[in-house]
């Protein structure tokens, strides 16, 4: 166990897309013996993810877009199926979620429901990431989806049945976690 953190140092090396800094910080551990460490933090804010979901058809939205980091770490197309998200810009984390989701998926959706939220690479990355849930019907579409034109967004909606995104999981169609894990949270709550 440590205590008695205090950053010493911080320092920009990037604040090109977002920010990286290296941060020097010194702690105590449990002998009294006072550690000095460098670390890099990526920050680049906080985010929301939602997944929709239709309990009559056991259907869900997911969207598909190519993501470069996964195309140099050997994800050939660069390709992926994710849950719909965004980053806070300077709302919180239920409208960001409602404006994202009818810019991605073209539904305005009428009641969100937040589920959890979790840090996702606590490692290196300072995002905290606010999952929810919500109902979709046909009558909820408002546009085609596909993001915002300005910041080249190019998404492609995909509405299947639940139990094909669970297989796909299974047989690593879907390798993103945050969409892992609303599709297992609705397993697990026996939502659909």
């Amino acid at each position: 166990m440590i205590k008695d953190v205090k950053i010493t140092n911080t320092e920009v090396l990037s604040d090109n897309w977002y920010t990286l800094r290296k941060i020097t910080f010194q702690f105590t551990k449990k002998n009294g013996e006072v550690i000095t460490q460098d670390r890099e933090a990526y920050d680049r804010g906080n985010g929301a993810t939602i997944l929709l979901y239709n309990q009559e058809h056991k259907t869900v939205i997911l969207t598909r877009q190519f993501r470069l980091p996964t195309y140099t770490n050997g994800n050939e197309t660069g390709m992926m199926i994710e849950a719909c998200a965004g980053l806070l810009d300077k709302d919180n984390a239920e409208d960001c979620i409602r404006r994202e989701t009818e810019e991605e998926t073209g539904y305005v959706v009428k009641d969100v429901k937040k589920v959890f939220e979790a840090y996702m690479s606590p490692g290196s990355v300072t995002e905290i990431l606010y999952f929810f849930i919500a109902v979709y019907s046909k009558d909820m579409k408002v546009s085609e989806g596909g993001g915002v034109d300005h910041e080249e967004e190019n998404i492609e909606v995909l509405e299947m049945p639940y139990e094909e995104a669970l297989e796909m999981v299974k047989n690593g169609e879907i390798k993103d976690a945050k969409t892992i894990m609303l599709i297992q949270h609705l397993r697990l709550q026996g939502i659909l």
